[in-house]
């Protein structure tokens, strides 16, 4: 029968006059090539299969495959060599399985895993982030942040900076922070405390909260440093908190025109929550005393008392106040005066003050109380200044009793320029000429400017021949003390006491230019 096969394909080509095997070479897309047995050395006699190669040659797309076939043991040679080469599959092209792909990214895991291990780092969190699929890879990862100056306690801190590519995310954000103008020393505290900021795309993450904080009227100069003091800024989304918080401060009396600079100075407020901070910490003020406007004008000049934390800190230290008999009804015009003491640790400083001042001026049991309603302050003050300024005054001639009496009706005195207080008492004896006990009287005295106040007042006043006390003299406004110059005679209604806080200047609108220049604030002004 193959005999009958080939002579009929030996009859379809005249020009051929042997018989033999035929086969068939088509090269596409050319017509197919004739390979003839007797050219390639095979025997005429097909009764002998044994051993018959039949070989394909074909060409597709300017590639060459061949194929052998044989109904000997050569084909099973062949079949087992095609096996092994191509994996025990039938197709032409030798493909990874999706095993073997997992086990090779399981494998490139693992070697990145063992060299953070062998380098301090926890790679729990890491499981499900895409990582590096090369240790040299993931080592310039960490050498980058290294650099910037984070240790391997900040990156275990916050493992999932180490899925930022260095190219990709770390650069292009830490070049846009520079171009804000953050300084480069500021990067590693800034990273520490907002890392997921690498994580972050510059055009739709940072620049809109850049473009947010400017129309608060941040200034642009005044941004990097707003960026610098609460870097969690940039991961607040726009209409969230930072939009309620500023609306609910502008809603109690907060002036717009302030918000640029309460914001500059306290970014903090921007990620407040107004229901659980803020407006619970204007309520408590308020309970105290202090009218809702007082309190948006504490704000605007100290924005920090809003991070005082009401239930650990205000609430204690208002209790501590009235443990030390501070009365009640002074606490709103203590708070006023010295917002701070709200927001430090009070008690201890407290015990201590009442000792220092005890042992220095042997104070009654009413005295401490008093002198802390009139001047808060005091709680701050350090016992190398309290104890200079007693020791002046004592070296002026005032008994120990008359240096109790002045610091009770004036604590003030504890906290003036000593230069300043000289040069006063300097004027007091030689110029005016008047008794101690008039400095008792009035200690207020020394608050006063020498050559704004008391040199101009005390010339009109012994040019015109008036007798008058210092607190006459002194204790009003320049307006008044032009009226009182056309008075030929002092009655005794005109006589003033020492004026005590009035809360209502803190509610008068704000004369000076707004706050909202970014300025550092001193950590204690009376430190």
């Amino acid at each position: 029968m193959i005999q009958n096969l080939m002579n009929m394909k030996i009859r379809s080509y005249g020009c051929i006059t042997k018989p033999g095997l035929l086969l068939v070479h088509p090269d596409l897309p050319h017509k197919p090539c004739l390979i003839f047995a007797s050219s390639i050395g095979v025997p005429s006699n097909h009764g002998k299969r044994i051993g018959y190669i039949t070989r394909l040659q074909y060409s597709v797309a300017d590639r060459t495959f061949v194929s052998h076939s044989a109904n000997s043991s050569l084909s099973k040679v062949d079949t087992t060599y095609l096996e092994q080469k191509q994996g025990g599959s039938s197709s032409l092209y030798s493909r990874p399985s999706i095993l073997q792909m997992k086990n090779q990214r399981a494998e490139n895991r693992a070697r990145v895993y063992e060299f953070l291990n062998g380098i301090g780092i926890v790679p729990d969190e890491l499981d499900g982030l895409e990582l590096p699929v090369t240790v040299e890879v993931m080592r310039e990862r960490v050498d980058f942040l290294h650099k910037l100056g984070l240790t391997i306690e900040d990156i275990n801190n916050y493992p999932l900076v180490l899925g930022c590519s260095v190219k990709k995310n770390m650069i292009p954000v830490l070049d846009y922070l520079g171009k804000l103008g953050v300084r480069k020393s500021t990067f590693t505290e800034f990273l520490r405390r907002y890392p997921q900021v690498l994580h972050a795309s510059v055009v739709v993450d940072l620049a809109p909260v850049v473009k947010y904080l400017q129309g608060m009227d941040i200034k642009p100069n005044d941004i990097p440093r707003v960026l610098e003091r609460y870097p969690e800024v940039l991961g607040f989304k726009l209409e969230g908190t930072m939009s309620t918080s500023v609306a609910y401060l502008v809603g109690i009396g907060v002036a717009r025109r302030e918000i640029g600079g309460v914001l500059t100075r306290y970014p903090d407020i921007l990620g407040m929550r107004v229901g659980r901070v803020i407006k619970p910490f204007v309520e408590y003020l308020e309970s105290l005393g202090i009218p809702r406007l007082a309190v948006a004008r504490l704000i605007e000049t100290r924005p920090h008392i809003l991070g005082f934390g009401l239930e650990e800190r205000v609430k204690a230290n208002v209790e501590s106040l009235q443990e030390f008999d501070v009365r009640k009804t002074s606490l709103a015009s203590i708070i006023a005066q010295y917002p701070e003491i709200i927001g430090i640790d009070l008690q201890p400083k407290l015990l201590n003050q009442q000792n220092l001042l005890n042992s220095a001026l042997d104070l009654g049991p009413e005295d401490f109380p008093t002198i802390v309603e009139r001047m808060p302050q005091v709680v701050s003050l350090g016992k190398t200044p309290i104890l200079k300024h007693v020791d002046f005054l004592k070296d002026c001639g005032f008994s120990l009793q008359q240096v109790r009496q002045m610091i009770v009706g004036c604590p003030q005195l504890l906290a003036l320029n000593l230069d300043i207080m000289k040069f006063s008492f300097d004027y007091f004896q030689k110029e005016m000429g008047r008794p101690l006990n008039d400095l008792v009287a009035f200690p207020a005295f020394f608050t006063y400017g020498l050559e704004s106040t008391i040199r101009p007042r005390h010339q009109m006043v012994a040019k015109k021949g008036l007798k008058c006390s210092l607190s006459w003299l002194l204790n009003c406004s320049d307006e008044k003390f032009k009226e009182r110059m056309n008075y030929d005679s002092i009655e005794l209604e005109e006589m003033e006491t020492v004026s005590s806080f009035d809360m209502n200047t803190l509610m008068e609108p704000r004369s000076d230019e707004s706050a909202s220049d970014y300025e550092e604030d001193s950590d204690d002004e009376y430190a």
